[in-house]
């Protein structure tokens, strides 16, 4: 498993075209999104400036890319390829297949969210104690395992032309409804009393507490958890279930 590990981190390395989509496009959102509003403009309900509030939703958003449109894409292609097939003729368990996604999509994802980092402190002017950035980094780092999962769990279960759409259309809703893009305290209530329980509502959460030096909320916390389980236990099923049908 160690080795598929390496080869998984690897792959993800040398395509270089999709680690510039993915490194440079959160940045340039960030950067789009917090020109309309001035240094002191804060987002209503969290006490933070827009820009700080929008770091770290655009820095979970690149994550987001990074890991879920790379993951599913990639094991879709692969499965006609027969590479998938090979592995089937080894003893890796699917747990181990989902381990090694999910650990190649986290090396990826991370040049995403230091990019938006750095640029939030030089063109914004953002500033945090040192404890805090270190403290986002690993959180959000940490909590793209949960859509990496999901990546795979689509990459099972979509066929190769049906992949893309599908995972876009999941990719905007999260995103969207998760209040990556915009606020959710601007939603109406009933869209609000959805998106706090969305896993993307929660990951962005967890962020901005740090921001406001607090301890995370547990609901948040117990989100995450939730979806990872579901979405790795789902992938690691879906690829039994392919294994069986071959």
């Amino acid at each position: 498993m160690n080795s598929l590990i390496k080869l998984e981190i690897a792959r993800a390395l040398r395509n270089r075209k999709f680690l510039f989509f993915s490194v440079l496009y959160p940045a340039i959102l960030f950067l789009i999104f917090s020109s309309s509003a001035g240094s002191g403009d804060k987002v209503g309900g969290t006490g933070l400036t827009v820009a700080t509030y929008l770091m770290v939703s655009m820095a979970s958003f690149g994550a987001l890319t990074a890991v879920l449109m790379g993951n599913s894409e990639r094991i879709a292609k692969e499965r006609e390829s027969g590479w998938v097939r090979q592995l089937r003729l080894t003893s890796l368990p699917g747990r181990g297949y989902v381990l090694a996604k999910t650990a190649s999509a986290a090396v990826v994802s991370l040049p995403s969210i230091l990019v938006v980092f750095v640029v939030a402190g030089a063109v914004k002017d953002v500033r945090l104690d040192a404890w805090q950035w270190l403290a986002l980094t690993g959180v959000i780092w940490a909590g793209s395992l949960v859509f990496a999962a999901l990546g795979v769990a689509i990459g099972y279960l979509a066929s190769g032309d049906a992949v893309r759409p599908i995972t876009m259309i999941v990719y905007f809703a999260l995103s969207l409804l998760g209040g990556l893009w915009m606020p959710a305290t601007t939603f109406p209530q009933w869209l609000q009393n959805i998106a706090k329980w969305l896993p993307t509502h929660a990951y962005a959460a967890l962020g901005q507490a740090i921001e406001q030096s607090q301890a995370p909320h547990l609901r948040d916390v117990a989100v995450l958890v939730f979806f990872f389980a579901l979405f790795a236990g789902g992938a690691a099923w879906l690829y039994r279930k392919d294994t069986l049908k071959a």
